[in-house]
């Protein structure tokens, strides 16, 4: 018996690569997922610059409220603003001095925004106080200056008697001592 003729051509081998639209695919798929890590990376620097910038108007805010706290007489019932110079950047800040239902004490807001900033945009605002605080039981007033003297310093108070503690109030009194109760005496057993 004859054998069939050989194929004089060699076998086909099966292809081992990527098509172009398995590729093409694979780079879209790649190219979007880049793009929401692109996107993140950047939100991330921009929340990083805002809360940087937020946090240096806060301080700018609480140094004003500190230094008019500071003063030896109350702030003028007005507005005032200016600008200031505050980690290598020109910041603008308000304040709002009003007179509180309290006669001793004036409420101070503050308002704090970069220079170029459009008006209406604030990156902090800080709200303080000025004044005497009301002591407790009685209403004793205690002068936020400090012009009192410490305890033992012989400082006046309400009824003018000097009571030593500067502050108007009785001074510490020393707890009640309690009486100790005989120890119970052990049971005998019979």
């Amino acid at each position: 018996m004859k054998s069939a003729p050989a194929d004089p051509r060699p076998p086909r081998a099966k292809p081992g690569g990527f098509t172009l639209v398995e590729v093409l695919a694979a780079l879209v798929i790649v190219a979007l997922g880049m793009l929401g890590v692109i996107q993140a990376v950047s939100q991330t620097a921009r929340n990083g610059t805002y809360l940087r910038e937020k946090t240096l108007a806060h301080w700018i805010a609480m140094n004003l409220i500190t230094e008019r706290r500071l003063l030896p007489s109350p702030p003028d019932v007005a507005e005032s603003s200016d600008e200031v110079e505050f980690a290598g950047q020109r910041w603008r800040w308000e304040m709002t001095v009003t007179q509180t239902q309290v006669e001793s004490l004036r409420r101070m807001d503050v308002t704090v925004r970069h220079v170029d900033a459009p008006e209406g945009s604030v990156l902090a605002t800080v709200t303080g106080f000025y004044g005497t605080a009301i002591g407790a039981n009685g209403g004793s007033s205690l002068a936020w200056s400090g012009g009192g003297q410490g305890p033992g310093g012989g400082g006046g108070d309400d009824d003018g008697e000097g009571d030593g503690n500067g502050g108007g109030n009785p001074p510490p009194q020393p707890p009640p001592e309690v009486p100790e109760e005989p120890a119970p005496e052990p049971e005998s057993e019979e």
